[in-house]
């Protein structure tokens, strides 16, 4: 991490702790009013927010209750002035009795304006001259001056806005006399006859309550709770015994009572309740807490500065790889949405190098997306091989590439969603219905012209390296498409193999290769071989249930092929004798399957052959009847039958063989071998679909890039 780094680190933690102690302090309550040396704090339950218990105004930095400024806030009352003011209405009292607070019996108002005399309270007149500047300014002779008083020791203990002002109905508030009495005072609690009283001129003493009533939820241990009673409201105040400080509440954000000495000054500063060991553990926590939080910050910050330098490193890599600047990047977020948070439901499958899930991106289209498994350098290494090569090639029986995401230590392609599976999951009646041998056949053709096309079309040619029938997909109208291209790899123009360790999966891997080490176009050529057995036998590729030696399906094939014996092998759910021609066509693969899983690669066709001789076999099916023989060089005219394929395939040898006077033989086919609807094919759920796997050198089964029955 740079030195700049750290900086930005540091900077980011001391405002989280900041935010933080903040936060905490203010308990979704702000008691503090004004900012830097200014700041003045009330203690709970005070505070300047409507979630507070009592809430006053912060007013440029002057706490105040409505227009009159708050001079002190003690655990019983608070303290308001009230200078001496010429021509105040006596309505602007109003603003002094609220929700939970009112004016007590210990005031003495000066009222002028007065329809009629009030002698609740007498006021000498050098008194109103002495203490209150502008009382002779403000008299004249024609205007009487009168002091309203409820009494100290009568009535209730508050009192009552409206019997203010209709006691002489005065119209001018001019000021007031807050009596203050001492500990000896006359209060319920004196113990001796002594009193002293203290007069606060151009004061205003509020006494104050939360509602409610005295329990053991609202007061803490040690304090004391009191009644407070005004008119028809019921609350309470808490005060902490002598020797503790505190506020005495137990509430949220309360300081409750511990042990130590408060005054008044020191109540309306917030300091009652902390003790030196009190402050130095608040002091040690904050102090862990900015370690915690600095190092989380740090954390964050290296992670995410390690993950764009892996996204720009793997920016760079495609580039280089595919020639390409602007290749598809999905944000990780929009990957996470598309699988549900890679939700087990929406597993399609798992292999050797990683899960493949369905998911809608933002275009509401289903696609599958594959997170590759952790392998360190193997799996960055995997995945730029297979965008390289999937971004070279172009053909319609490939399955396309649209993005990857390498962000968050993850690497993950996103492909072309394939809805009905895999060739495997039908051949092993996994899924759906049987498929007709007709269907097989084209299957088969145009898997076969998708290898010839990675051999023959690309300069240098591509080896897939894992053809097999887990990866060879189906899309709605059953075309296959090849997939997985984890393991490919680019071939030697001017030789005619590659040195490489094999690789592959059990059952389907060339063995020359697997003995040399040497990989060529043929080792693709073997792999398909199998694939076309499977194809007619829709038999596991390595089944142990079999007898030892036909536990391996090719070894199998090629024993039962050599010996003509392949009746034996073929799947009893195509019925080959239903008609000449299928017969002989399954007779005629084979008979190519067996010269592709020769031993020796030279004796073995290029997937050119096998390609173009998978088509003579189709177009067989279209030869004149008077060619419907099963025997003669010729792979054309050996075979004559209805050619029954996909509805595309039909189409289109009709349209080749209209007007050559073709005679066709129409065989209806079993319920059992029609293929699902289009509405069975796009039911609404994926399926999850495990794939059990042979080896860990195995790629992705391409199951998981399909979905089940999913539109």
């Amino acid at each position: 991490m740079t030195f700049h780094q750290m900086i930005i680190c540091l900077v980011f933690s001391v405002l989280l702790v900041l935010s933080s102690v903040q936060s905490n302090n203010s308990s979704q309550c702000n008691r503090s009013c004004g900012v830097a040396k200014k700041r003045q704090k009330v203690p709970y339950p005070f505070g300047f927010d409507d979630g507070c218990g009592i809430k006053l105004n912060c007013i440029r930095g002057n706490i105040q209750i409505g227009d009159f400024l708050v001079e002190n806030v003690t655990s019983d009352n608070i303290i308001i002035s009230l200078p001496a003011k010429c021509n105040r209405s006596i309505e602007e009292l109003s603003q002094l009795f609220g929700r939970n607070y009112a004016m007590t019996r210990r005031n003495g108002l000066l009222l002028q304006n007065c329809s009629s005399p009030i002698g609740d309270c007498a006021i000498l007149n050098f008194m109103s001259k002495s203490h209150f500047p502008g009382f002779v300014r403000c008299g004249s002779s024609r205007e009487n001056k009168s002091c309203f008083s409820g009494g100290i020791n009568g009535g209730a203990d508050f009192l009552n806005f409206g019997t203010v002002k209709e006691n002489g109905n005065c119209r001018i508030l001019f000021s007031s006399i807050a009596v203050d009495l001492n500990e000896n005072g006359n209060n319920s609690d004196s113990t001796s006859g002594s009193s002293s009283v203290e007069m606060n001129f151009e004061k205003v003493e509020l006494g104050w309550w939360l509602e409610g009533f005295c329990n053991r939820s609202t007061c803490h241990p040690n304090a004391k709770c009191t009644k407070v009673l005004n008119g028809n409201m019921k609350g309470f105040r808490c005060k902490c015994n002598p020797g503790y400080a505190g506020d005495g509440f137990t509430g949220d954000g309360s300081k409750g009572c511990r042990k130590g000495s408060c005054n008044a000054s020191r109540y309306m500063s917030g300091e009652c309740g902390g003790t030196r060991i009190g402050i130095l553990i608040t002091g040690i926590v904050a102090g862990a807490s900015l370690v915690v939080i600095l190092a989380l910050v740090c954390y964050c910050i290296k992670r995410h500065s390690k993950s764009l330098k892996s996204q720009l490193s793997a920016k760079r890599l495609l580039c280089e790889a595919t020639g390409r600047t602007s290749f598809p990047f999905y944000p990780y977020k929009e990957i996470e949405k598309a699988t549900n948070s890679f939700s087990e439901n929406q597993r399609l499958g798992t292999g050797a190098y990683g899960t493949v899930y369905a998911g809608k991106l933002h275009n509401d289209e289903w696609v599958a997306i594959k997170k590759i498994r952790h392998r360190d350098r193997d799996s960055i290494e995997q995945v730029m091989n297979e965008i390289k090569l999937l971004s070279s090639v172009s053909h319609p029986n490939l399955v396309r590439l649209l993005g990857c995401c390498i962000e968050n230590d993850e690497q993950i392609l996103v492909y072309e969603y394939m809805p009905n599976g895999t060739l495997s999951q039908h051949l092993q009646r996994e899924r759906g219905s049987v498929l007709p041998w007709t269907i097989r056949l084209t299957i088969a053709t145009e898997t076969a012209h998708a290898i010839a096309h990675l051999h023959s079309a690309m300069n240098p040619p591509i080896y897939h390296r894992d053809i097999k029938s887990s990866n060879i997909l189906l899309d709605y109208n059953f075309n296959s498409k090849v997939a997985d291209f984890g393991l490919s790899r680019f071939g030697m123009t001017d030789d005619s193999h590659v040195s490489t360790a094999p690789q592959g999966t059990p059952g389907y891997v060339d063995p020359q290769y697997h003995q040399n080490f040497h990989l060529s176009d043929k080792s693709d050529v073997y792999s398909f071989g199998v694939v076309l057995v499977e194809i007619i036998t829709a038999m596991k590729v390595v089944d142990f249930s079999r007898t030892h030696s036909e536990i391996n399906l090719a070894a199998l094939a090629i024993d039962r092929i050599g010996k003509g014996r392949v009746d034996e092998i073929i799947d009893p759910f195509l019925e080959p004798n239903r008609d000449a021609w299928t017969l002989c066509s399954v007779h005629k693969v084979a008979e190519l399957a067996f010269r592709c899983l020769s031993f020796h690669r030279d004796m073995r066709p290029s997937m050119i052959e096998v390609a173009d001789e998978l088509d003579q076999i189709k177009l067989s099916g279209w030869a004149p009847l008077d060619e419907n023989i099963c025997m003669g060089s010729s792979v054309a005219s050996s075979c004559s039958s209805p050619y029954l394929g996909s509805e595309n395939s039909l189409n289109t040898m009709t349209n080749k063989k209209s007007g050559i006077g073709s005679r066709r033989l129409v065989v209806s086919q079993r319920a059992g071998v029609v293929l699902p609807t289009m509405e069975e094919a796009k039911d609404n759920s994926p399926v999850s679909v495990q794939d059990p796997w042979l080896s860990e050198q195995s790629s992705p089964s391409t199951n998981s890039l399909l979905g089940n029955r999913v539109h």
